[in-house]
C-alpha cells in the first residue's frame, strides 16, 4: 500500500472538489479550480489526524523543506490525471506571469506560494464530474 491509499487520498480530495461550488449554480464556467495549496490547507483542516501523522507541511516559501503536502497532492492528481485514472477531475496551470505573490490562509497565518518568481507555474484542479 502507498501513503495515497493508507490516508484514502483520493476519495478526500474528490470529497473536497466536489463541495467546491461557484455562488451561482450551473454557470457556465463550471466549478472553480483549486490551488495544490488549498486543496492542502482544506485536507488539514477537513481531516487533522490524517494531517498530523502524515508530518509534512502544508507547503510554502521559506518551509526549509523540499516535500509538502501541497507538493505530494499535486504530484499524485497530475500522474492520477494523466494515467486517465480521475476522468472527473480536470487539472491545469495559474501562471505566474505579472504575479508579485500569491498567499493562502492557513490557521490565522500566511502561507505563500514558493512557485511566485520561478520558472514553473501553480497546478490547479476542479471537479468536472456530476
Amino acid at each position: 500500500m502507498s501513503r495515497w491509499d493508507d490516508f484514502k487520498f483520493e476519495e478526500k480530495i474528490v470529497e473536497i472538489l466536489q463541495g467546491t461550488k461557484y455562488i451561482k449554480d450551473n454557470h457556465h464556467l463550471r466549478r472553480p479550480f483549486l490551488s495544490a495549496y488549498q486543496l492542502a490547507i482544506d485536507f488539514a483542516l477537513r481531516f487533522p489526524d490524517d494531517f498530523n501523522q502524515l508530518n509534512l507541511q502544508i507547503g510554502g516559501k521559506g518551509i526549509g523543506e523540499h516535500n509538502s503536502l501541497a507538493q505530494y497532492i499535486a504530484n499524485r492528481l497530475s500522474q492520477k490525471i494523466k494515467e486517465k485514472k480521475l476522468p472527473n477531475v480536470e487539472g491545469g496551470f495559474f501562471s505566474n506571469k505579472h504575479l508579485r505573490e500569491l498567499n493562502f490562509s492557513y490557521l490565522g497565518k500566511d502561507i505563500e506560494s514558493s512557485l511566485t518568481h520561478t520558472p514553473y507555474d501553480l497546478s490547479i484542479f476542479r471537479w468536472v464530474g456530476p
